[in-house]
């Protein structure tokens, strides 16, 4: 008995719909494979941040290293920095190549740009044409003649508001897609905290460094009273007076004119007492 032709409907032999639709199942398992090993990149970067021993490193060799570890976390980056908010005024701090310091130049020069709009908005910044982007009319076509036509954007948001702002680059077109926008603000979180621990850091050793610089002057400014006291007969006010005045005369700090005074009357001491 013959059979009839296969249509392709229900019930017939040879290929139903669908049978045939191996290549989506492929592409499927690839993304998920990358998407695998974009995930095990940011554990990675974040693993990093967390070893970092911020106690051990200036706050420049901190950040750094949070640019880098950033170039490995988000998927397309070639290069990125990092931009703190010092008293309202955005400056870049650092760097992970040379090209990324050259475009945050022009940015800042500029006084536009997705770091600048990042920082002040709270919000991800995103392009993938700079040279052709009207959000930034000056700032775009002037790095896309370098060869940098993406930007990822992210704030760095601490307990107190945003610190500054994470910058990403990259020299192709549209390299980052909404992935890397998503990995860029998982990873700006931990980010943020490594930061502003750094940043708290560095203010805490910079206190104690003046302070201690503050209490070597007061100890220097008490042996000079002392000196004038017993050279001239003056009591503390008087001698304090008297330092004083000659600061503002010399045109020079208090402290160095005590140290001055401290190291004259040792001198004269140790030429006395060669002579004796």
């Amino acid at each position: 008995m013959a059979h009839p032709p296969n249509d392709g409907t229900p019930g017939h032999d040879g290929p139903e719909p669908g049978n045939a639709e191996v290549e989506p199942v492929e592409r499927t398992e690839q993304d998920a494979a990358q998407e695998q090993g974009e995930d095990d990149d940011l554990r990675a970067a974040t693993a990093g941040l967390a070893a970092l021993a911020s106690g051990r490193m200036s706050l420049p060799a901190l950040l750094t290293r949070v640019a880098e570890f950033a170039v490995r976390a988000i998927p397309g980056a070639d290069g990125a920095g990092l931009t703190l908010l010092e008293a309202g005024k955005a400056d870049t701090i650092v760097a992970t190549a040379e090209f990324v310091r050259a475009v945050d130049a022009i940015q800042y020069g500029l006084g536009e740009g997705p770091c600048i709009l990042a920082a002040a908005s709270g919000a991800t910044v995103r392009s993938g044409a700079l040279g052709s982007d009207p959000t930034w009319p000056r700032f775009g076509p002037r790095v896309s003649h370098l060869g940098v036509h993406s930007a990822l954007s992210l704030p760095l948001v601490g307990s107190e508001g945003v610190l500054g702002a994470m910058n990403i680059y990259a020299h192709r077109p549209d390299a980052f897609d909404d992935r890397a926008a998503e990995l860029g603000e998982l990873y700006a979180v931990p980010a943020a905290i490594s930061v502003q621990n750094a940043q708290v850091l560095a203010q805490a050793l910079a206190l104690a460094a003046q302070l201690e610089t503050a209490l070597r002057s007061r100890s220097v400014i008490d042996q000079a009273i002392g000196v004038l006291m017993a050279r001239s007969g003056y009591n503390p006010a008087q001698a304090f007076a008297r330092l004083r005045a000659m600061s503002q005369q010399e045109n020079r700090r208090l402290a160095v004119i005590a140290q001055g005074i401290v190291e004259q009357a040792a001198s004269r001491a140790r030429a006395q007492h060669t002579d004796d």
